[in-house]
């Protein structure tokens, strides 16, 4: 189980053309069954892994706020709503509102001081216990690089799935696709 930060990320600019071409099989597996082995493996590897003792995603990503999120942060710092748009709400590129600042402010010690307050889309990142796994891996991909569990699982279902790939590959070199 690889938890160092650095090595993730060196690993996942050496795998990036690997990892792209494992979505692309990925898209065109069962995604009833790709489910089923993604939590299972989630599963694993978060029983092994202390999520909360890394705090890499909250220095790396930018939640997405709905209005309860802000709501909620807004009442734990004892401020109104508004405020707190002004003082930590940005729009992302698609329109989303998002805490404007990396690392998150709320970030002390890679803990979250607001853990109790934190955002919906903090406390089900990194999404792998969701259904429909397929629709989320470009997510899958790109927090490959940030997030221990996301990696782990992620090279575990390649080495599960690796003589599947191995001929996927071989017929898109056959025919040239990708």
């Amino acid at each position: 189980m690889e938890t160092d930060l650095i090595k993730i990320k060196i690993q996942a600019q050496e795998k990036e053309g690997e990892n792209w071409s494992f979505r692309a099989f990925l898209k065109n597996y069962d995604a009833t069954n790709l489910d089923s082995i993604a939590h299972k493996l989630f599963e694993q590897v978060s029983e092994a892994i202390e999520c909360a003792s890394c705090g890499n995603c909250c220095s790396e990503i930018q939640p997405i706020l709905g209005d309860n999120d802000i709501n909620k942060l807004a009442k734990s710092l004892n401020i109104k709503p508004a405020q707190f748009i002004i003082d930590y709400v940005e729009k992302d590129g698609d329109g989303d509102d998002v805490l404007k600042q990396k690392p998150c402010p709320f970030l002390n010690d890679n803990r979250c001081a607001k853990y109790d307050s934190r955002p919906n889309d903090c406390v089900s990142y990194p999404h792998l216990h969701k259904k429909d796994f397929v629709s989320r891996l470009v997510g899958v991909v790109n927090n490959y690089s940030i997030c221990p569990i996301v990696f782990n699982v992620y090279e575990a279902l390649k080495g599960r799935l690796k003589a599947e790939f191995v001929e996927f590959k071989r017929e898109c070199d056959e025919f040239g696709n990708y």
